[in-house]
């Protein structure tokens, strides 16, 4: 499947896939079932051994598409969370490593996506990244919560879910959102080295193994959590 905001480039061998919608990047199911295709090609394919992914300008990501999750209809919001859901989850337990350049704002799923990226680099500045469901008269979903207790700082974890709050850069990297800040227009090429850099000192069966043994746990109860929502409306 291919998909018209999605162009990948291989560097030596690193997958870097980048999303430009043109606007600011919200999710929707077909977005993320090519993002799925594009990630499964890469594990399948020997020659790479990371991957990056990276947003616009304006964002990483943002939230889901919200003229469906306000649409009222249960199985078309359900469908496009468990696709958001589903992908985050192909993200964490990737066979490879995953980097996030995180090129500008990074929202509600955009922020969840930062939390299955195994190292994030963002922007030094003003962006804003965080979990704004609450906010917004909305509740994560089951899967989300199980990532986000994986990742977020314990320290954060409340204001980051409960709260709502919004971080910037420095702030995501506290929160534990980011990994590392940089100017906006070094994000993806720092992310591209640590990607290079991942490919070339780990592994491949031994990151494999170990993501399999350490994040297992969290992968099965976001693969529950997802069925779960999904029977929940008959999808």
């Amino acid at each position: 499947m291919t998909h018209p905001a999605i162009a990948s480039e291989k560097i030596n061998n690193v997958l870097c896939v980048t999303v430009d919608d043109g606007r600011a990047n919200a999710f929707s199911v077909s977005l993320l079932e090519a993002l799925g295709e594009e990630l499964a090609k890469a594990e399948a394919d020997a020659d790479i051994r990371s991957v990056v992914l990276s947003g616009n300008t304006k964002a990483f990501f943002a939230g889901f598409d919200l003229d469906v999750i306000n649409s009222g209809d249960p199985k078309a919001i359900t469908g496009l969370v468990s696709a958001g859901g589903s992908f985050i989850r192909q993200v964490y337990g990737a066979s490879l490593p995953v980097v996030a350049a995180s090129t500008g704002h990074a929202v509600a799923a955009g922020a969840l996506l930062l939390l299955g990226c195994d190292y994030r680099v963002g922007v030094d500045g003003p962006v804003k990244i965080g979990l704004n469901e609450v906010a917004i008269s909305l509740t994560l979903p089951e899967w989300a919560l199980v990532i986000a207790r994986d990742r977020l700082s314990k320290r954060y974890l409340q204001v980051s879910v409960a709260n709502a709050k919004i971080f910037d850069g420095a702030g995501a990297v506290d929160a534990g959102f980011l990994d590392e800040v940089t100017s906006s227009d070094q994000v993806t090429a720092r992310a591209v080295e640590v990607a290079q850099g991942f490919a070339e000192q780990l592994d491949a069966r031994a990151y494999a193994s170990t993501v399999h043994a350490l994040r297992g746990d969290v992968l099965s109860q976001m693969d529950s959590a997802v069925l779960a929502d999904r029977a929940a409306v008959g999808i």
